[in-house]
């Protein structure tokens, strides 16, 4: 009896030891990170699609770090004084229900969509941010990609002025299968390939592949993209400016939807939808691309996601060799980029200790937290977090670092209402060899667009 009472003490001593020097470890790594700011104050943070409990990563079956944890280790520490209030918000019903808390006032800082936060913005329920970064004397503008902090409508009004940080990138590069290249006999693309180079090619490898016998497609895009992505770099690629003039005058704008550039551009969409599956009018058909069964030889706006993810979950390199990048159709590379930003409520409670909370959830650690844990794309010039095997994410920063806005752009309300959709619906009949008369169909958007203006 005695001999088990002094094992049981035993057993006791060595797990108090254990959690003792749990605890230490934890006090010491929190001793290691320096105090940034002693304001306080109460932040309520409303987050479109950010996980706030630890979960696994449905790709790579590993373990991801949520917020609510992140927060505990790296924030804490820093600001002391200030308390978190997350609150996580679904994307499918993200504009609405975020755009409910700021009309209640029951927010004071954002992390959602780049065209949601323009049309906040505009309706007055955001704060500027121009006098916080003027006195903020340890704010940095300059880690941010240059492409997204001088022309992203997402953090920069019609106006000019600043009302965001850029906190995630969308991935929109030019990806293509060296296998399907290679049994086709055909080159590989070039580093900044022409809207000729793409069409070309996909043309030479649609049909039955000559080595296998399965049927192949030679590209594919969203063709039903809500920002029409593929159209916005075609019309950097072709010079089509759309219009010109402000989105801050709506009512001066010059509308240029019927030139001769623009004619260009959809005469490349009829052609080019004769190459994908016709499943690309509704956003499918490319499942596999990426992986070991596909059969699309090249990609557009896409993200290489389903790549890594394979890689990922079995570290084998194969399909990174196979898939290959390119940068967008622009003349440089340039195409759209997303660029999702975090904002501040009109009417945040403590502005002092919510500009603290924006810079930190748009700054350096949290955005390595949200690369090594889901693979967001950062929005940052120096990200050494970033896996030297993730081609995709570098040349979609690439794209992002020299893409410009337009007014071909989703914070253009007459662009996402009207523009988008049309030029979505024109893909859809010439995949189904119904395409109308080209300057006819630019003529009658042309005289949409002019009377729109007219009405502001």
């Amino acid at each position: 009896m005695k001999k088990l009472m002094i094992m049981f003490l035993a057993f006791l001593m060595f797990f108090s030891l254990i959690a003792c020097s749990s605890e230490s470890s934890s006090t010491s790594e929190n001793k290691n990170i320096k105090v940034v700011s002693e304001v306080k104050g109460t932040v309520r943070v409303a987050l479109a699609g950010w996980q706030l409990e630890n979960g696994l990563d449905p790709i790579t079956g590993t373990l991801a770090t949520g917020l609510n944890e992140y927060v505990e280790k790296e924030f804490k520490p820093r600001y002391p004084n200030i308390k978190l209030e997350l609150y996580q918000v679904p994307w499918e019903n993200a504009q609405a229900k975020q755009t409910a808390l700021l009309q209640s006032k029951d927010v004071d800082v954002l992390y959602t969509g780049g065209a949601f936060a323009s049309q906040w913005m505009e309706k007055g329920l955001l704060r500027g941010i121009d006098d916080l970064m003027e006195k903020d004397a340890a704010f940095d503008s300059s880690i941010y990609l240059d492409g997204i902090w001088e022309n992203s409508y997402s953090t920069k009004s019609f106006k000019g002025e600043r009302y965001g940080l850029p906190a995630v990138l969308g991935r929109r590069i030019t990806i293509y299968d060296k296998k399907i290249f290679d049994e086709w006999g055909v080159d590989y693309l070039s580093e900044n390939p022409t809207p000729e180079e793409i069409l070309d090619k996909a043309k030479e490898m649609t049909g039955k592949n000559p080595k296998t016998g399965k049927q192949n497609y030679g590209l594919w895009w969203n063709g039903n993209a809500l920002n029409a992505s593929t159209f916005v770099a075609l019309a950097h690629a072709y010079g089509a400016k759309g219009a010109e003039g402000s989105l801050d005058d709506t009512a001066n704008i010059k509308w240029m939807l019927n030139t001769p550039e623009m004619v260009k551009v959809l005469e490349w969409l009829e052609k080019a939808a004769k190459y994908p599956p016709k499943a690309f009018i509704n956003n499918q058909g490319a499942e596999n691309f990426g992986l070991e069964k596909n059969r699309i030889a090249i990609a557009l706006d896409h993200s290489g996601a389903g790549t890594m993810g394979e890689f990922q979950a079995n570290k084998d390199e194969k399909l990174l060799e196979r898939f290959d990048t390119s940068l967008n159709l622009g003349p440089n590379g340039e195409g759209w980029v997303a660029a999702d930003p975090f904002v501040m409520a009109k009417d945040a409670k403590n502005v002092e200790a919510s500009w603290e909370v924006m810079k930190f959830l748009t700054g350096y650690e949290t955005q390595k937290h949200n690369y090594d844990n889901y693979k967001f794309t950062p929005t940052l010039k120096e990200s050494d977090f970033v896996s030297k095997n993730d081609k995709y994410m570098k040349r979609a920063m690439e794209v992002a670092d020299i893409s410009k806005s337009t007014l071909m752009d989703e914070a253009n309300p007459f662009f996402s209402s009207e523009i988008a959709p049309a030029i979505n619906g024109f893909i859809s009949k010439a995949a189904n060899k119904q395409a109308p008369d080209i300057q006819t169909f630019l003529d009658d958007l042309q005289k949409r667009a002019e009377s729109w203006s007219a009405r502001q």
